[in-house]
């Protein structure tokens, strides 16, 4: 029996119904497709492109996939966590990753398991449905969204109506290349780095009425490019149309032909921004005057799909967390997890909590733990970060000594959250076919380096590594970044590491990115982020910045003085020629990449 002729749960109204039964009859499609490629009736050529449209990744270790769910604007709720640990369980070793995009991937998931996991997912509302292939990515929101008291307004709705809009539409079921959108509505940060995406929301007031500063055509990779802004106010109801505008001219004019090329960045590239924005107005007068012709914007969306309801918010009790007899007082280690973690939210009484998920790897019994929590001391739903960190919303204060007690005992309690000890990483070569190097062991030994570094400029440093130029780490948006490649030294492969500095926001609120240092043994990345950090606690000026820094001693010095020696290191020890974790010599092995930035 599968988990589909096992299952009970009833969607609720007319809306929900028709929705389970195109999402149940989808899913045993694709069981039909996977038995029929297991069978050898069907080539991988043409399964490839059918299975990546339901999240099923190919991985370098062979017959097995990476299942990547979406969580619509980083929010899901408790019981989805439940179930997440569920499927990781099921099918995935019992672990999960989170992801810079919000999303919970899953790793070595057997082919035939693949369908009931995803029914699995669906009783939740939950999907994995065009979270890969050359579709509209899980679209991304800040997550103190409700919370911050530094927010213009609750970008949630919004966020949300876009994710559902474009999901299963003829429009992007095949567009040249994959499309990311972010919403952001901080006065004071830009939680999404809306930046470096094909389409940036940033919520604004103009004379009482809510709208967004709309950006297009960003993106990462190997070659970086920061939005430019397309409207300086959009009003939030046209919202959905505006972004059908720009899926439009890039489903047109997007290149088919070399796909590493294929991002709307290089539709602006080629064509010019003027010549970009006029197209895009074009299409979006079209759809305001035939809107027959155009996506439907949806009056309501699945029950789970996003987490956010709108409805009032059952606060929990705190029925189920640690009893603390002598409270936390004098300890030193809560009083750093308080400042690091916990911050004031704009309902009075209430704390916004971030926990520290390293490189946002999490086994089940913390999944389940962390739905536990979020329903015992606050709203019941979790946050995703794109840090690959987990926020609890509506925490009473009063409650945070038991919060933090909780999450210790659950090895979740480590102080440094968005700190320079939180180190963002992708997989890398643990399971990537385009990766070249394990950038999640580089990002465990850069953490142990760093920790407990006091000096308050360094304390908020972002440190972000990736395992090949693509930057599903996001290495060019950090202050220090590193990817992974690979070189010859003395005819014998040794692993690298391109190291980055100055990446970020500049002081007035333009995205910078990293500026590209050196190549240096695999190895060597600890030694040189060790001195770049010394010599800037010994050297900067009072109050500056670390872009400032960078800036000011050129990244010349840093190339031809400071780090000079590690480049080509006089002796080649045998150490350097293992990648970071592993006993064995390195090995350049690349699959066939399926998400190529």
């Amino acid at each position: 029996m599968t988990y589909a002729e096992n299952t009970t749960a009833e969607p609720r109204n007319e809306f929900n119904q028709g929705h389970d039964r195109v999402v149940r009859d989808e899913i045993e499609s694709f069981r039909a497709k996977a038995a029929e490629y297991l069978a050898g009736a069907i080539t991988e050529d043409d399964f490839r492109g059918y299975r990546l449209r339901f999240g099923c990744y190919g991985q370098r270790q062979a017959g097995v996939q990476m299942m990547r769910t979406k969580i619509p604007g980083g929010m899901l709720t408790a019981d989805q966590m439940d179930r997440l640990a569920d499927v990781s369980d099921f099918c995935a070793e019992g672990k999960g990753h989170l992801t810079t995009r919000q999303n919970m991937q899953f790793h070595f998931v057997p082919l035939d398991k693949f369908a009931d996991a995803m029914h699995m997912l669906h009783d939740v509302g939950m999907t994995s449905r065009e979270a890969c292939f050359n579709t509209v990515r899980n679209v991304t929101a800040c997550p103190y969204a409700g919370l911050t008291p530094h927010e213009v307004f609750d970008v949630r709705p919004y966020s949300q109506l876009v994710a559902y809009a474009f999901l299963r539409q003829s429009l992007t079921d095949a567009m040249p290349r994959k499309f990311k959108i972010a919403f952001d509505g901080c006065t004071n940060s830009d939680c999404t780095i809306a930046a470096i995406h094909d389409f940036g929301a940033k919520a604004v007031m103009q004379n009482g009425e809510r709208g967004f500063r709309t950006v297009v055509a960003g993106g990462l990779g190997p070659l970086p490019v920061e939005a430019r802004v397309l409207d300086e106010f959009l009003p939030v109801d046209k919202i959905v149309q505006r972004v059908e505008a720009v899926l439009r001219v890039f489903n047109q004019y997007g290149n088919r032909k070399n796909r590493n090329m294929a991002r709307l960045k290089f539709v602006m590239r080629e064509r010019g921004f003027d010549w970009l924005k006029e197209a895009i107005d074009k299409e979006y007068a079209d759809i305001l005057a035939n809107p027959a012709g155009a996506v439907p914007v949806p009056t309501e969306v699945p029950e789970g799909f996003g987490a956010y309801t709108g409805k009032p918010i059952v606060l929990g009790q705190g029925a189920q967390l640690p009893v603390i007899d002598n409270g936390t007082s004098g300890d030193a280690s809560y009083d750093r997890w308080l400042e690091s973690s916990a911050r004031e939210q704009k309902q009075t009484g209430y704390a916004m909590v971030t926990v520290k998920i390293q490189q946002g790897n999490m086994v089940s019994s913390q999944m389940r733990a962390t739905a536990t929590i979020a329903r015992e001391a606050g709203d019941g739903c979790l946050r995703v970060t794109v840090e690959q960190n987990l926020v609890f919303g509506f925490v009473p204060l009063a409650f945070l000594p038991r919060v933090y007690v909780a999450l210790k005992a659950i090895g979740l309690g480590e102080p440094g959250a968005r700190e320079i000890q939180d180190v963002v990483t992708c997989p890398g070569a643990y399971s990537c076919n385009l990766a070249l190097t394990k950038s999640m062991n580089l990002g465990y030994a850069l953490e142990d380096l760093v920790r407990g570094y006091d000096d308050p400029q360094l304390r908020d440093l972002q440190i972000n590594v990736s395992g090949c130029p693509n930057s599903c780490g996001q290495h060019w948006t950090a202050e220090v970044g590193f990817y992974g490649n690979a070189r010859k030294i003395e005819g014998k492969e040794v692993p690298h590491y391109q190291m980055l500095l100055g990446g970020g926001y500049d002081e007035t609120g333009v995205m910078r990115f990293g500026l590209q240092v050196m190549s240096l043994p695999a190895r060597l990345a600890t030694v040189a982020l060790e001195r770049v950090l010394e010599h800037y606690k010994v050297n900067h000026v009072k109050g500056e910045t670390f872009r400032g820094y960078v800036l000011r001693h050129k990244i010349e010095f840093f190339k031809k003085e400071l780090l000079a020696d590690l480049a080509k290191p006089a002796n080649l020890d045998a150490d350097m020629l293992k990648d970071w974790g592993d006993d064995t010599n390195f090995s350049l092995q690349l699959g066939r990449g399926e998400c190529a930035a």
